[in-house]
């Protein structure tokens, strides 16, 4: 997917900046970004905006804890579920969902795994 970006002339890659505002009423209109090595802004008239933060999950900091993960770093979890391989352990989002990788399918789950611990916690006896 890189390669094709990188070489479609009707994409200009915008790097070391950051969005500053978005412009628009009704519609987006453009985006205003700042160079984060000159500190210069500049408008960018556009017709759509993707941000990315990158395709590696935050897992490291489990390293250790006893969760299984696969070969690419994220969250195994049972089959339909939030849960882990750990008893009382879930997880959503970013660190286990590595096919979508979209914030609203990372609030989904984050509901998800919710309801989970809830029933998790219910079915231990604490209310």
């Amino acid at each position: 997917m890189q390669d094709r970006v990188l070489s479609n002339p009707k994409v200009e890659m915008v790097w070391n900046s950051a969005v500053e505002d978005v412009v628009g009423e009704k519609h987006l209109e453009a985006v205003v970004v700042k160079d984060v090595r000159t500190r210069a802004t500049r408008r960018l008239d556009v017709k759509g905006l993707f941000i990315a933060i990158g395709h590696s999950p935050a897992t490291k900091f489990l390293a250790g804890s006893g969760i299984e993960f696969d070969e690419k770093g994220y969250v195994l979890l049972r089959s339909r579920g939030s849960q882990t391989n750990i008893e009382g352990v879930f997880a959503a989002g970013d660190v286990a969902d590595q096919h979508y990788r979209q914030a609203i399918t990372a609030a989904g789950m984050g509901c998800q795994a919710a309801i989970d611990c809830e029933r998790w916690l219910a079915a231990q006896g604490v209310h």
